[in-house]
This record gives C-alpha cells, structure tokens and sequence, in this order.
C-alpha cells in the first residue's frame, strides 16, 4: 500500500516524540531518507500535528506577568521566555514580513494560546469562540492538535472577505472548525465597507445578522494587535494605502484590532475608515471575555494603547515583548 504524506508525516511524529527514535533510525523503519523524515517533522509541527507543552513557569517571568496583570486589570497574563530577539529590522523578512527571530515570537505565543484555548473548549459549558484575524491568530490555529470538540462555534469578529491569505478571518473559522469538529461562521461581508451606504446594506442582510448575533454570545475572544506603520499587515496586503494610514495617524490612530482603529488611549478614533469597518464593535467586545495576544515587541506601543482601555481581560504575550511592555511608564 503506498501511503500519503499525511501518513507518513503522523508516523514520523510517533516514531520519533513518541517512540523516541532519532531520526536516522524513524527514516530506516519508514523506508525513508534521513533528509525526507526530518522534513516530515518540520510539517508536523507546522501544521499543528504535533503539539508541544513547555512549563513555563521555569522560565522566571512569573513577576513581569503579575505585574502585567495587576497594571492592566487583568484576569490573567501568560508570558513566553524572554529569548533576546534581534529587532525585525536588522533581518531579512518573508514574503509575510516576519523576520526569522518575529516567526519564534508568533509561534511562542500561537503555542501558549493554543493552549488556552484548549482549556477553554474542555469544559463543560457550551463554546462560541470569537477570532480576529492575523499571523499570530494563525499561529494559534496551527498550535491546536488533539482536540475533538463537535459543539463548539467558531465565529470570525469582523468582515472575512480580507485579503487571499492563509491568516483572514474565514480561514482561521474554517480550520478550527475542522480540526475541532465544531461549527464555523463567518462574516460573509467585505473587511470595510466601500461607503456608508454599502455597510449599512451588507448590515443588514440576514446572514450578517445571524453572524453578528453569534459573535455577541461569544465565551471567548481570542484577539491580535497590529501597529499602524508602512509595514504592516494592513499595509502589507493591499488593505490600506499609504494616504490611508497618513490620514488615519493625523486623526491620531496608532494601531488597531479586527479593523478597528484606535488612539494612545485604546478608543476608537473618529475616521471614516472606522465608520465603514464591518466588525463587532468596541462596546460589544468590552462585555465579552476578550484575550489579546501579543507577538514582538514591535507591537508594544499599541498593546499598551488597547491594554489601557480596559477592553482586554486576558493577554498572552511574548517574553521580550512583555518586558518592553513593563518597562513603558505605566
């Protein structure tokens, strides 16, 4: 029988973090090149075949989270290590714009949020997950193994007709609820609208209804940050241009989550582009269970923005970022 790489690729996984066989003895019992097992590895880990559990709470950054916590009022803080990252700027960067020291933050984060989000849909109370969209939402997504989970809803917190890439909104809903067995919903509406008019028409159609609906009984939020700067996400994938992010930061924005943008403060600020954005609003999110993940430190000016208004009550964040974070006057 000539199996698929999928196979393959589970096989690898056992043989090696389970049986504990190197990798030249799993390429033997495999029938396998040395080279072509350690690939299998690497997409084992990268598709969320493998999940790995790293305590934590060795790595000394116990007191820089509780004092997160306390500063922002928040139910919990979970930090990775802290690993000395270069600044994104003195590296060359993928096609996404991530350095090779910004993919171990994303990663570090999307796995400490997996986990997370495992215990969430452990209990025994019915689940409706709210997702943001982005790379480290996507990490998140990747980090989920092993979870059967067939009553959960996943529902996208914005418009999901984004930009074609494997982190918009409707792709992170399908792949969790694949992976979970659970229910997917979407907005199946553009991120913003083209004018006033337009969002008021897509609001209301009944399946936007139904969806915005789904996202307000939301038991879980799980969000990003993203900084307003010419590289950006935004910027990057076509969404916003270079008179759009100069007329948004006149208007004082400095950053912003599921397409909402917002000031020093962590509020909204007064945009056109903010009044076309199709999204779950501040209000709505600010009486939902609303955890923010944070990955790099480059990201810190607009976290401490979001973190401030006292929309989040959880963060996830990455070691170097959390302490830069504690080091801004608070």
């Amino acid at each position: 029988m000539i199996e698929n790489d999928e196979t393959l690729m589970v096989k690898a996984a056992w043989l090696y973090h389970v049986g504990g066989l190197n990798q030249a003895e799993a390429a033997e019992r495999l029938g396998l090149t040395r080279a072509r097992v350690n690939r299998l590895l690497a997409d084992a880990l990268e598709e969320g075949v493998v999940s790995i559990t790293v305590d934590r709470q060795l790595a000394g950054m116990v007191p820089v989270e509780e004092e997160l916590r306390r500063r922002y009022g928040l139910r919990f803080c979970q930090a990775t290590p802290a690993l000395d990252l270069k600044p994104a700027g003195r590296e060359e960067t993928d096609r996404a714009g991530l350095s090779a020291t910004q993919k171990v933050a994303f990663r570090a984060v999307g796995l400490l949020a997996a986990n997370h989000l495992r215990a969430h849909l452990a209990r025994d109370e019915p689940s409706t997950v709210g997702l943001g969209w982005g790379r480290t939402v996507e990490q998140m997504t990747l980090h989920l193994a092993g979870v059967s989970a067939p009553g959960a809803r996943f529902i996208s917190l914005m418009g999901s007709l984004t930009a074609n890439s494997a982190f918009n909104p409707f792709e992170l809903v399908y792949t969790l609820a694949k992976r979970t067995g659970g229910e997917g919903y979407f907005l199946p509406v553009p991120f913003i609208a083209d004018t006033l008019e337009d969002r008021q028409v897509l609001l209301s159609q009944r399946s936007v209804t139904k969806a915005m609906a789904i996202a307000e009984e939301a038991t879980l939020c799980m969000i990003s940050v993203g900084e307003l700067e010419e590289n950006s996400l935004l910027r990057r994938q076509g969404m916003l241009s270079k008179a759009d992010v100069a007329s948004l930061r006149a208007a004082g924005a400095i950053g912003d989550t599921n397409g909402i943008f917002f000031d020093e403060s962590g509020w909204p600020v007064d945009h056109e582009l903010n009044r076309r954005t199709i999204a779950v609003s501040f209000d709505t999110l600010r009486h939902l269970d609303v955890v923010l993940m944070v990955a790099s430190p480059e990201k810190t000016r607009a976290a401490a923005a979001l973190l401030s208004s006292g929309l989040v009550k959880g963060l996830i964040i990455d070691g170097d970022a959390a302490l830069q974070l504690l080091a801004k006057p608070g």
